[in-house]
């Protein structure tokens, strides 16, 4: 695969200089504090507009990622209502830039909760989203009652999506150190989420610091964890779609990662 579409996360102030400094065709990045409830700020000089601008005249694919904050499918009025909320605003934000999509997490309940209810929640919540730009729901690491930690659940929810309006259009973010932290043998996985979900359309290409099975959202430059590197390279070649990398280390360490993939896939 020579023409890898592969980038990092980087600073959100300049997406562009991130990506170049990573030699990347693409950047994923946030538009605020992901850990706020504070609504999407451009903050490239200029605005949206001039963002957009670039990114076309440099020839960077943009990717959007929501806050950790969001969480949508939770029985917590208040904060599933503001997240609905949020996701609208970082949806119409990403348009903006003309983002190729909005990357988030599948969010959780309470351990006592009924995951059906998140399930539905989910339904509910793509049934009154406007999309301009694609959604892609995202694995996670950890929790118990988490929607997207493993495929019986993403299985679940992926039934529920798929009953809402326009959920067909929804896509699916694949992270292989959630995935391994969240009990999932990376092996094989791209076929198997493939089976349940039908698609991927982005990967993120991350090591984990801690071992199968943890829960712990914890990344790691490649060969530094626990991942199978072997694994990891069959996710990427099996999926076939672009790769964001958000291993520690900014612009060289994500830099020296995504020269490996390209050496490697």
């Amino acid at each position: 695969m020579t023409a890898l579409a592969v980038g990092g996360h980087g600073d959100q102030v300049d997406p562009i200089a991130e990506a170049q400094a990573r030699n990347a065709t693409l950047a994923q990045f946030f538009l605020g504090d992901p850990q706020a409830w504070k609504g999407p700020e451009v903050a490239y000089e200029g605005g949206a507009a001039v963002l957009k601008a670039a990114a076309q005249e440099a020839g960077i694919t943009l990717y959007v990622h929501a806050p950790y904050v969001l969480n949508v499918a939770t029985t917590n009025n208040r904060i599933r209502i503001p997240s609905r909320k949020f996701l609208q605003q970082y949806m119409d934000a990403a348009a903006e830039v003309s983002a190729a999509a909005v990357i988030v997490h599948g969010g959780h309940l309470g351990k006592n909760d009924d995951p059906a209810i998140g399930f539905d929640n989910w339904r509910k919540c793509i049934d009154r989203l406007e999309m301009p730009v694609q959604l892609l729901i995202e694995n996670t690491a950890g929790g118990d009652n988490a929607m997207a930690r493993r495929l019986d659940r993403i299985a679940q929810l992926w039934e529920a999506v798929g009953r809402a309006e326009g959920g067909d259009t929804v896509g699916f973010c694949l992270d292989t150190c959630h995935a391994h932290a969240g009990g999932e043998d990376l092996a094989g996985l791209a076929d198997r989420v493939k089976a349940i979900t039908g698609r991927i359309d982005l990967v993120h290409a991350n090591d984990s610091r801690d071992g199968f099975n943890s829960g712990a959202d914890r990344h790691a430059n490649f060969g530094a964890g626990e991942v199978d590197q072997q694994a990891m390279i069959e996710v990427v070649r099996t999926a076939k779609v672009p790769i964001v990398v958000e291993t520690p280390g900014g612009r060289d360490g994500q830099g020296e990662d995504i020269a490996w993939l390209r050496e490697n896939v």
